[in-house]
C-alpha cells in the first residue's frame, strides 16, 4: 500500500490546519486553544466519543469500525510548542511572541487529526482507534498525567504507538529501532556558596566562580572517566549565573543542566558521580555545594513485536528501502516513554527532509510529510485491528 490517494487529496486542507495551529502555539499545559480546536474537528468528523480534560488539559476521540468488536489501539500525538521566538519569516509564522512550534507538534497534530477524519469516515477495521492529543511534552510530563488519569483502561488501550518528525531524514522515510530509542533524563542545579569580597583581594575570599567552572570540566569526566565507553551518557551544564559588577567575587555561583542516559544502572551511576564531584570539589576549595537533582523522563523503550509491526507498516507505506529499522538512540527525551511504559507499542520517526533542526528558531515542520504521516496513521490502525 503506498500513500493514500484520500491522504494526498487531503494534504492542502491538513496543512491549514497545521498553520493555523503554528500561528497560535501554546506551551506546555496551557493548550486551551489547541485543545478547542482539536476537540472541534474531532467532533466534526463523527467521532463516537470525544473527552476532553485528560491529563489536565489532553483530548481524546475514539473511532469504532464497522468490522465488528475487537481490542483497542492508541494513536498518540503532541500539542505543546516551545518558549522561542521564531525568525522564519513565514506568512504563517508564531503571532504569539516568545513562543512558537519548534518542534513540529502542530505538524504531528495535524496529521493525526487528518487521520482521524479518513478513519471515521471509512471505519475499515474491528474494534476501536483512540487519538490521543497530549499536552506538555516539553518537560511537562503530559504523557504521565494523561496515563495517571486512567486513559489506558478507560478506553480499554492495549497498544499504543507514537511519531516523531526527523529534521535530515529525507521525507518518505522513517526511522526506528526495538529497545531504548530515546533517553531517560534527569536535570540538575548546583549551587556553590563561598565567601564574597573585592576582586582585587581574592586571598581573603573562598571565589564561587572559580569553584564551579572547575566543576563545569570535572563534569564531563562522568561521561570520559566513569562510565564504560560502550554505554550511553551525556552531561551538559546548560547554564551558569554569578556575580553582578565587575570589581565583587560574589558569595555565590549556580550551574544547572541536564543527564541523558539510555539504561537505568547508567542513570544511577551518574547522579552518583554528581554528587560525589560536587562534594570533593567542596571539600578542597572550602565551599558548601547544594546539589538539586531530579530523574525527569524514563527511556522511550519500543517494545520488540511492536516494532517489528510498526517497520513493517512503515514499509508498506514507503517501500523496504526508506525504512530504517536500526537506527542510532536519540539522547533527547521524549514522554511519550510513559506510555510504553504502560502498554507495549512503538515509537518511530519520520523525514522532515533538509529543515533545520528541532528546537531551533529557523525551524518549520514540513508540509510534504503529511501524506506519509497520515497514511502510516491509517495503515497501522487497519491493520493492527484487522477483521
Amino acid at each position: 500500500m503506498p500513500i493514500l490517494n484520500r491522504a494526498a487529496e487531503m494534504q492542502d486542507e491538513v496543512a491549514g490546519w497545521r498553520r493555523h495551529l503554528h500561528k497560535t502555539p501554546e506551551l506546555n499545559f496551557d493548550v486551551f486553544e489547541t485543545a478547542a480546536f482539536v476537540t472541534e474537528k474531532l467532533k466534526a468528523f463523527g467521532c463516537d466519543d470525544v473527552v476532553t480534560g485528560l491529563g489536565k488539559t489532553g483530548v481524546v476521540g475514539i473511532i469504532r469500525g464497522r468490522l465488528g468488536e475487537g481490542t483497542s489501539i492508541g494513536l498518540r500525538a503532541d500539542m505543546d510548542a516551545l518558549p522561542l521566538s521564531e525568525i522564519t519569516g513565514k506568512p504563517y509564522a508564531s503571532t504569539i511572541p516568545g513562543k512558537m512550534h519548534a518542534c513540529g507538534h502542530d505538524g504531528h497534530t495535524a496529521m493525526l487529526l487528518g487521520a482521524a477524519k479518513y478513519l471515521a469516515e471509512t471505519r475499515n477495521f474491528a474494534g476501536s482507534v483512540a487519538v490521543i492529543f497530549q499536552p506538555a511534552e516539553e518537560g511537562g510530563g503530559g504523557g504521565n498525567e494523561m496515563v495517571k488519569d486512567g486513559m489506558m483502561e478507560r478506553f480499554g488501550i492495549s497498544k499504543v504507538f507514537g511519531m516523531h518528525n526527523m529534521p535530515g531524514l529525507p521525507v518518505g522515510q522513517f526511522a526506528i529501532k526495538p529497545g531504548p530509542i530515546m533517553a531517560a533524563t534527569a536535570e540538575f542545579t548546583i549551587t556553590v556558596k563561598g565567601r564574597g569580597g573585592h576582586a582585587a583581594m581574592p586571598h581573603g575570599t573562598i571565589d564561587p566562580i572559580v569553584i564551579t567552572s572547575q566543576l563545569v570540566g570535572a563534569l564531563q569526566t562522568i561521561a570520559s572517566r566513569s562510565t564504560d565507553p560502550v554505554e550511553a551518557v551525556v552531561v551538559s551544564v546548560t547554564k551558569f549565573h554569578a556575580g553582578d559588577a565587575y570589581n565583587v567575587i560574589p558569595e555565590s555561583a549556580e550551574i544547572a543542566g541536564t543527564v541523558r542516559t539510555l539504561k537505568e544502572e547508567v542513570a544511577r551511576k551518574a547522579e552518583e558521580r554528581v554528587r560525589a564531584i560536587c562534594e570533593g570539589v567542596g571539600a578542597a576549595f572550602g565551599a558548601t555545594i547544594e546539589v538539586d537533582y531530579k530523574a525527569n523522563y524514563p527511556v522511550t523503550f519500543n517494545h520488540p513485536e511492536e516494532t517489528v509491526f510498526a517497520s513493517d507498516v512503515a514499509a508498506d507505506i514507503a517501500g523496504e528501502a526508506q525504512v530504517h529499522r536500526a537506527i542510532q538512540p536519540v539522547m533527547g527525551g521524549e514522554d511519550f516513554s510513559y506510555m510504553l511504559e504502560a502498554r507495549p507499542g512503538a515509537f518511530i520517526f519520520i523525514g522532515n527532509g533538509d529543515t533545520a533542526g528541532l528546537h531551533n528558531p529557523a525551524y518549520d515542520f514540513n508540509d510534504e510529510v503529511i501524506p506519509h504521516g497520515m497514511s502510516y496513521w491509517v495503515k497501522l490502525a487497519e491493520t493492527a485491528l484487522a477483521a
